[in-house]
Formats: C-alpha cells, sequence, structure tokens
C-alpha cells in the first residue's frame, strides 16, 4: 500500500504538467469570477482600465506560470518519474534496478548487463555486458548502441561466445534473445591481453530469461522526458533510420504549452467579462471545465491521429492550441 501511495506521489509531478493549460484556465475564471462578484471588475471598467489593460496584466501572471511549469517540465517530473519506475519495479520484485543516471543494472549468470534506456518500442539503447569467469575475472566486454526483443518459448540464459556465433545472425530456434546491433567487443585472456574486435559491422544475439514484459517496467515515455532529452532521443533515432514521430509528437507539445496556458487566459477574459450580468461563479466554472476537457482531448485525440495516419506530429502538437487561440481572439472582440 505504502509504495502505491509513493509511486503516486512520484507521479503527480507529471500529472500537474500535463493539465496545466487547463488549470489555468480555471484558475483565471475563478480569480475573475470572485473580483466580478465584488463587483471590482465593475469598477475597474468605470475607472477607465480597459479590457486589455486587465489581460495584458493576467499575460504577466502567465509568463510566471510558464516558467513554473518550465521548470516541473525540465526538471522536476523526469527525476520524479524515475523515482516512480525504481518503486514500481522494488514493489514488482523485479531483478533489474535502476540506479541513478547510469541507466538499468541486472545480473545474469556470470554476467552483468548494464542498459541505458528501454524505449517505447521496446528498444534497448546503449547495452554493456560484462562477462566474468568462475574465478570472478572479466573475459568479456561488449558494448551495443541498439538491442531489440525476439522472443521465443526455451529460455536459455547465455550469451553466444565470440568469432563463430557473434558475428552470425540469431538462430531463431535457439530461445527468447535481443539482436544485439552496432555492436564493439573486447575478449580479455587468462594472461590479461586484451583482443578488441575492430569489425564495425559486428552483431550479437543475446539470451537471457529477462523477457521484452519484464523490460517494459522501465520504458521511457516521450511524454514524461525534458525537451533536451527529446532532442537528444530524436537525433539518435534519426541517425539509425527509426521512427520519431512519437518522440517529435511530445517534442512539439512542450514546446507549444507555454502558448498554450497563455492562449487559456486569453479565453478566459470573453467569458466572464460577456457575463457580468448572466449568470454566477459557478456558470463560469462549469464553462471552462467543459472547454478545459476539450482542449484535453482535443490534443490527445489529434496525437493518436497524427501517429495512426503518418501525418506532421507538428501538426498534432500545435492545431488544438491554434483553434482555441483562433476562438479567443474572436470571443475576445465581441466584449471589447
Amino acid at each position: 500500500m505504502w509504495d502505491a501511495m509513493w509511486f503516486v506521489l512520484l507521479s503527480t509531478p507529471r500529472i500537474i504538467y500535463e493539465v496545466f493549460p487547463m488549470a489555468v484556465l480555471l484558475g483565471a475564471i475563478l480569480g475573475l469570477s470572485l473580483l466580478a462578484l465584488g463587483s471590482e471588475l465593475i469598477v475597474m471598467r468605470s475607472s477607465g482600465i480597459s479590457i486589455s489593460q486587465i489581460t495584458a496584466a493576467a499575460l504577466k501572471l502567465g509568463v510566471v506560470l510558464a516558467v513554473l511549469a518550465l521548470v516541473i517540465g525540465e526538471f522536476v517530473a523526469p527525476r520524479s518519474e524515475t523515482m516512480a519506475q525504481r518503486v514500481r519495479a522494488a514493489a514488482l520484485e523485479s531483478s533489474i534496478e535502476r540506479k541513478g543516471n547510469f541507466g538499468l543494472w541486472m545480473r545474469d549468470k556470470n554476467m552483468y548487463v548494464n542498459i541505458g534506456e528501454v524505449l517505447p518500442d521496446l528498444t534497448l539503447q546503449d547495452v554493456r555486458i560484462f562477462e566474468f569467469d568462475g574465478a570472478g575475472q572479466l573475459r568479456l566486454l561488449l558494448s551495443a548502441d541498439i538491442g531489440r526483443p525476439h522472443e521465443r518459448s526455451i529460455d536459455d540464459d547465455r550469451l553466444k561466445k565470440p568469432a563463430a556465433s557473434v558475428r552470425d545472425e540469431c538462430d531463431q530456434d535457439a530461445g527468447e534473445h535481443w539482436h544485439l546491433q552496432q555492436v564493439q567487443q573486447t575478449t580479455i585472456d587468462e594472461q590479461g591481453r586484451v583482443d578488441p574486435d575492430p569489425d564495425p559491422d559486428l552483431r550479437a544475439c543475446w539470451y537471457t530469461p529477462v523477457t521484452p514484459q519484464m523490460m517494459s517496467i522501465f520504458l521511457v515515455q516521450p511524454e514524461q522526458l525534458s525537451i533536451g532529452q527529446l532532442r537528444h532521443y530524436i537525433g539518435h533515432l534519426a541517425a539509425n533510420s527509426q521512427d520519431t514521430r512519437h518522440f517529435e509528437l511530445a517534442y512539439w507539445s512542450k514546446l507549444v504549452l507555454p502558448l498554450s496556458m497563455g492562449v487559456m487566459l486569453i479565453l478566459a477574459i470573453p467569458f466572464v467579462f460577456g457575463n457580468l450580468r448572466a449568470g454566477g461563479m459557478g456558470r463560469n466554472l462549469f464553462i471552462g471545465i467543459m472547454i478545459g476537457m476539450v482542449f484535453f482531448a482535443a490534443n490527445k485525440a489529434l496525437g493518436y491521429i497524427v501517429l495512426v495516419y503518418n501525418l506532421p506530429p507538428i501538426a498534432g502538437a500545435t492545431l488544438p492550441t491554434v483553434v482555441f487561440l483562433l476562438a479567443a481572439v474572436w470571443l475576445y472582440r465581441q466584449i471589447e
């Protein structure tokens, strides 16, 4: 129970970041509605303060909120998500452990394996395998830029040894394994002589009981990464001819989020000033909740649509904000 509560608590910064535009809209409507209830808005208007001046003051507060959202999204949420994954793995009694910024570590028989990250398609990034002999001496050091899963029903927890099989294609019937690509391999003999393999096209197969399902606990979700991390992943995936659209969608969504908050602030102005005498705070909040839910759902739905139909990710990230901005400008002009 405590693990579940701790996991939820650590996931809270990410959730707050995702609903920040909706929260800004509701906060603006609530604040302006409270001013309207006390007739402060009417007094301001009677004193010669224009709606544009009130909007400018609200947008200044929006800049502060945008900076706060940036801090949460870039620094707090990624770190808290890493800790949440660690709590989840411990609760599930996983044999794999995340150690700070050093990726995932696990022991597989006489091997220690380090994995940089697990991408959404269950591709392993930056795999390093250290194999020791019975005396505890390092005999094989293997690093691979990419590891891809291939599942079979027969378990075989060994790493194929050099020369005969490391260069070959994986045996499709030999058991569950991972295809390792862009491999650099170094063997160390009993006298301590180091023998690096110079083959630039070296491939290997890692046979292990560690399944993709076990690795899925540590999946890197694009929405959980910072803008800098997303840029790094997009470059890495593009360099390896992999699909980058999911990461690009998250990247553009994070860049557009401060603009979305400004749009929500502008959108709150017409609903309050246009209903100073037509309804109370409850009505305004209900409208705000509906608008916020539509905006949130539109962002999610368009994200799935652009991924399914292979559309530009930037369109899915920006279109809802652009549409709501146009609606906000039109409504704003109606009350000026």
